[in-house]
């Protein structure tokens, strides 16, 4: 009957343990991401390019190879969001940086809207930074 009783404390005590390890197990989410603005550089009339990096809010280190499914730059903190124009992904320089033309119209303050996956994650990231542009 003590075996018994020992054999019961000691596999309680072990699921209690491995209860506690699981509940410690932190999974991220989309709200542990951000896309941070970086630079906005005219490139010729009526195109700005914006560099924008996605970084883990844990730890602020940017993360690589998310892959970018979904764009929109509007005027929207300008008082015009329906003012949307072409998006085009380009190549960035370092690992977390993503690169994008926006055909922007007129000078003022733009918003890219943006959507993400990011490996090992099954929630989209989504993300707006605002971007000055010039005419």
């Amino acid at each position: 009957m003590l075996s018994n009783l020992l054999r019961a404390t000691v596999l309680g005590a072990a699921a209690l343990i491995a209860t506690g390890f699981a509940a410690s197990t932190v999974f991220a989410a989309a709200r542990d991401y951000k896309f941070v603005f970086v630079s906005a550089q005219p490139t010729g009339t009526g195109k700005t390019d914006v560099t924008v990096r996605l970084v883990h809010t844990a730890d602020n280190k940017p993360v690589p190879d998310a892959v970018i499914f979904q764009t929109r730059a509007d005027m929207g903190p300008e008082g015009m969001p329906t003012m949307a124009v072409p998006v085009t992904a380009g190549s960035a320089q370092q690992p977390g940086l993503y690169r994008f033309q926006a055909e922007t119209s007129m000078a003022g303050t733009w918003a890219l809207t943006l959507s993400a996956k990011v490996q090992g994650e099954s929630e989209t990231v989504t993300g707006v930074v605002n971007f000055p542009a010039a005419k």
